[in-house]
């Protein structure tokens, strides 16, 4: 990988990784069509979310910052030592760090379990096909249906279970992360603006987790045959970083006021696009894994 082709890899995170239509299978699509030989991998993509994530922090951080005062606070019992208080009762900046934590369990288990499909078999281009098609459908349904009634304030544990679930999906590229998520948020009748918010908080410590142990196994690979170098994974995560600030306050003006459909058509374009390529040979369904 030159540095050019990691700075299109960069630019395609920063702009996919917060809409509904997964960076994970576009940078998979993307990193073959332009050149790098094979397919990126999943610790590539992983490093790369580093940067994204990085802008959520600093777009959303007075929220962060105030979620965790107030769960920090709730656990040393500043509002009472009782198992009620030290959960959030009374206060929902540390409730909201609970179902945080609550909501990141599954994809942390699951991501576990399926590691190796992770990196292998869930990067095949004819299933990334299907995840894109079948989510385009999902994501149109749950905005059409969706009551959009609830805020931010009105997750429960039980919603914080069904956010993580459907965040856990987005370990097969294509799914999206915000994609599921918001659907599920959708469809839980939490408006747009709400289950987006949700989507990028609950987001954090999955994404960065992820990112950071697949930085850690991988230091020793930079550089060597069939992995990228250090220095153009620095220039990626650097671009993802700024375009991503930059997608996250367009992306939530957009959900305030558009519906999803322009993304559901997008994503059953895509799909259509990519299995003509895979078809006439262009792309290969399951490329070479860089790691």
């Amino acid at each position: 990988m030159n540095i050019l082709q990691a700075m299109v890899l960069g630019l395609v995170q920063g702009l996919t990784e917060f809409l509904p239509v997964s960076s994970s299978a576009h940078i998979r699509i993307v990193g073959e069509l332009i050149g790098t030989g094979s397919d990126p991998g999943a610790a590539f993509t992983a490093i790369l979310q580093i940067g994204t994530e990085t802008a959520v922090l600093l777009y959303f951080r007075r929220d962060i910052a105030r979620i965790a005062r107030a769960w920090w606070e709730a656990i040393r019992g500043a509002h009472g030592t009782d198992r009620a208080a030290r959960l959030g009762e009374g206060d929902p900046d540390a409730r909201m760090a609970w179902w945080i934590i609550i909501g990141t369990i599954p994809i942390v288990l699951l991501g576990l379990v399926f590691q190796h499909s992770i990196e292998h078999t869930f990067r095949n281009l004819y299933l990334i096909v299907l995840m894109l098609a079948v989510f385009a459908l999902v994501l149109g349904w749950a905005d059409r249906v969706g009551t959009k009634e609830r805020e931010l304030g009105d997750i429960n544990r039980k919603h914080a279970v069904l956010y993580g679930l459907a965040q856990a999906l987005a370990l097969i590229p294509g799914v999206s992360r915000s994609g599921g998520t918001i659907s599920a948020g959708l469809l839980l009748g939490y408006t747009r603006e709400a289950a987006a918010r949700y989507s990028f908080l609950l987001a954090i410590p999955a994404v960065l987790g992820s990112g950071l142990f697949e930085l850690a196994k991988s230091v020793g690979d930079f550089g060597k045959h069939g992995h990228p170098g250090l220095g153009v994974t620095i220039v990626a995560t650097l671009i993802a970083f700024v375009v991503g600030y930059v997608a996250i306050i367009a992306f939530l003006k957009i959900v305030t006021t558009y519906s999803y459909r322009p993304f559901v058509r997008y994503r059953l374009g895509l799909s259509a696009v990519v299995l003509l390529l895979l078809v006439f040979h262009v792309l290969s369904p399951l490329g070479t894994t860089t790691g």
